[in-house]
């Protein structure tokens, strides 16, 4: 590149104008890399002046460059053709036979008899002049301004040339011409400043409209892109966001405030991560934790309990919380020592831990979302309602609900939903009403009820951003450019 700049500006010297395709054939070079080049001198200040300049030219196309080799289509027609004539089925079976057909007969070159049954074409005159093939021959030798105007939009009419438009650069000297290239300093230097050199030297033009580097950035999971939009969903339905950030949990709010026993299969080591240090807890509300003993032991508030020996050594042993449920028994508990009891509704979107199997649909770790509404005498049916309304937001309508069986709620139900893509019924959440015998402990009025619902945030992940396995979503095989391009969440509402 340095020997063509070289050679630019000599040939420059040399005498002025000079266009660059005039140099790219005198140099033998290709016309991208001369301008390529002339960039280079650009770069280094005002070396010389550069006007664009337009040409345009014509050339044959490749049917064109076949009548420069063989004559126009009508004379090879004309010339093909006996003095006796020649059957039109056969004059159609020549090269380009149907427009050499049309183009002879407008010339008035041949003529079609018809008088003797079959279609004979003979030729009209003696001798023709291929003005055509002449034409196109001039154009081909890069002579086209020896061609008539109506001739060339003709032959481009019949697709036999085409207009070529090229771009070059008519070079002159500029007001700092100089045979040699300069380096251009690109960076002012605290030395140079100090000693006045910078006054002596030249720096390359800054270019401040330059977008520069993107600066790296992080990049939101699919899973907090949508955690952001049901998150959205429960603040516009009027929820307020519980707090999720105590993931260590006792088993007393994990287990015993939520009425689930002692024996209970879930409490076992093969279904839950218990901490061994510390292992145990020790600060409860001490006239709650009776209540909770008592209705666990021998029953209360019209229930027989379990009817077992409850210890509190089981109560105390920490671990991490197996749902989100937990935080809101502790919400529900806050709420009873108000004064006065105010309807609510909370929710909550967090991180819960269970000791299972890792496979395509289960993690050790996975995110609960839930919603609670605790007021005055709700039903079954507010229940239903505040679901359908729910999980509407979110583009899911078709819903059925399966009676099921959870420790904490009377009566449970399982969500079901119709998914368009599998066809098929898939579970998308648990919900129910709580028991009275946890909810009257902590102090609740009696007509006072609570209903709650949960799902996971994974599979409505995984449905949304269409993954079969969730390890591909969480964990150390995921894919990180996959972050980096999904796009933001948009449930249709």
């Amino acid at each position: 590149m340095a020997d063509i700049t070289e050679k630019i500006l000599e040939e420059l010297s040399k005498s002025e104008p000079r266009d660059t395709l005039e140099l790219a054939s005198l140099f033998n070079q290709d016309h991208q890399k001369i301008v390529g080049a002339l960039k280079s001198i650009q770069a280094h200040a005002d070396l010389v002046s550069v006007e664009q300049q337009t040409n345009k030219r014509f050339e044959t196309t490749e049917e064109g460059k076949h009548i420069v080799d063989n004559g126009s289509h009508e004379a090879v027609l004309f010339n093909s053709i006996p003095n006796s004539g020649m059957p039109q089925s056969e004059v159609m079976k020549l090269p380009y036979g149907k427009v050499g057909l049309s183009k002879a007969l407008a010339a008035g070159w041949v003529l079609i008899d018809k008088s003797g049954g079959a279609q004979l074409v003979k030729k009209k005159v003696e001798n023709i002049e291929d003005t055509t093939w002449k034409n196109l021959k001039l154009i081909a030798s890069g002579k086209f301004d020896e061609v008539g105007e109506k001739e060339k939009q003709d032959y481009k009419k019949r697709k036999l040339i085409q207009e070529v438009t090229t771009k070059s650069f008519l070079l002159r000297k500029g007001p700092e011409f100089s045979l040699t290239l300069s380096k251009l300093e690109t960076d002012l230097t605290s030395e140079m400043i100090a000693s006045g050199n910078w006054k002596n030297l030249k720096f390359k033009a800054y270019n401040l409209d330059a977008l520069g580097v993107p600066p790296e950035s992080g990049n939101l999971h699919p899973l907090l892109k949508v955690r952001a939009e049901f998150r959205q969903i429960f603040l516009e339905m009027g929820f307020t966001e519980m707090p999720t950030n105590n993931f260590v949990e006792n088993s007393f709010w994990n287990f015993d405030a939520l009425f689930q026993p002692q024996q209970h299969p879930a409490r076992d080591a093969h279904d839950t991560f218990f901490i061994s240090e510390p292992k145990l807890s020790s600060k409860f509300p001490s006239d709650y934790l009776e209540r909770v003993k008592t209705v666990h032991s021998v029953g209360g508030f019209g229930s027989v309990g379990y009817r077992y020996n409850w210890k509190i050594e089981e109560a105390q042993k920490n671990l991490l919380r197996t749902h989100t449920t937990a935080v809101s028994a502790r919400m529900l508990y806050k709420l009873a020592q108000e004064k006065d009891f105010k309807p609510t509704k909370l929710f909550s979107i967090d991180r819960v831990f269970r000791n299972e199997t890792l496979d395509a649909t289960h993690l050790a770790e996975f995110h609960q979302v839930e919603g609670v509404i605790a007021d005055y005498n709700l039903t079954l049916g507010n229940l239903i309602g505040v679901i359908s309304e729910f999980f509407k937001k979110l583009n899911i309508t078709q819903l059925e609900f399966k009676p099921a069986y959870n420790p904490y709620t009377e009566p449970s139900m399982e969500i079901f939903c119709f998914h368009p893509g599998l066809k098929k019924w898939i579970e998308i959440g648990n919900s129910g009403i709580f028991r009275p015998e946890m909810l009257l402990p902590m102090g609740l009025p009696e007509n006072v009820n609570v209903i709650a619902w949960g799902l996971s945030l994974e599979r409505p992940t995984m449905i949304k951003y269409g993954f079969n396995n969730i390890r591909d979503l969480v964990g150390p095989k995921v894919d990180l450019e996959m972050v980096q391009r999904n796009p933001l969440c948009r449930l249709d509402k």
